[in-house]
């Protein structure tokens, strides 16, 4: 399954969603067009990072959200939650999909993407207007030092991920999964006996990644925070504490 969407896609959602709404509680707001841009990631079909999705003050106004919840006491460094979200996690699921109707798109030169991608979606149609967006949700606090081993999310969830991450910025890499035998697999799978490739992707306190199709298939995600292993633009990043939010759907129950 590639990513994007229809070559109408963005202007019917623009048109479909209209301009954003300023709100009072802890959740972040939107803001209108023009605040936000996505850019697809070279060599990942369905892989798409909002960089600056949220501003400094909706980050602390949604960390406060979290840290009201209690949640992280004691040795305990994830939350879990299905079905009835926390109101602030609806509010940014709300805004999510608003920064996809409405963010400008940079496809990149080194893109798989071609010319009639122009108008390319970081959702599909399907999965940006399916409701609920999100029922499953996981808030995580990770200390210096721990991260994600790589894997691919479980399928009882439905395509269409989303990551916001918080607080420490670091790298999350890419590699691609082993072939599954199905009609997911693409010619992005490469035949060898040599390490995969890993792609990075630099993720700032505020940025939002979305994954669908490949990206959510075929390709194993990972974050590797021991020392020296956080390197970006041939640095190492100071490492603090990091807190993320993903969001995802489940699947319906077989009948």
């Amino acid at each position: 399954m590639a990513g994007g969407g229809d070559s109408s896609c963005r202007a019917a959602l623009r048109e479909a969603f209209g301009e954003s709404s300023d709100s009072d509680s802890d959740a972040p707001s939107g803001a209108g067009c023009g605040r936000w841009r996505w850019e697809a990631v070279a060599g990942i079909w369905g892989l798409w990072l909002c960089a600056a999705f949220l501003s400094a003050d909706e980050q602390a106004r949604l960390l406060a959200a979290i840290q009201r919840e209690g949640w992280f006491i004691d040795a305990n460094n994830q939350a879990m939650r299905f079905g009835d979200l926390p109101s602030w996690a609806v509010e940014l699921s709300t805004l999510i999909r608003e920064a996809i109707c409405v963010g400008d798109v940079n496809i990149g030169v080194d893109s798989e993407m071609t010319n009639e991608d122009e108008d390319a979606c970081p959702l599909p149609s399907d999965l940006l207007w399916r409701e609920p967006f999100f029922d499953q949700m996981i808030a995580n606090r990770y200390n210096p030092g721990e991260g994600i081993c790589a894997h691919v999310d479980l399928m009882r969830f439905d395509d269409g991920i989303a990551i916001v991450s918080l607080e420490s910025a670091c790298v999350m890499h890419f590699s691609q999964a082993e072939p599954t035998g199905t009609a997911l697999d693409t010619l992005h799978l490469k035949k060898g006996d040599g390490e995969p490739t890993k792609i990075p992707v630099y993720l700032n306190p505020g940025s939002l990644v979305v994954m669908s199709g490949d990206a959510r298939y075929l390709w194993k995600h990972e974050i590797n925070r021991k020392p020296a292993a956080q390197q970006w633009d041939g640095k190492e990043l100071e490492q603090h504490r990091r807190t993320s939010v993903t969001l995802r759907k489940l699947l319906a129950s077989p009948n």
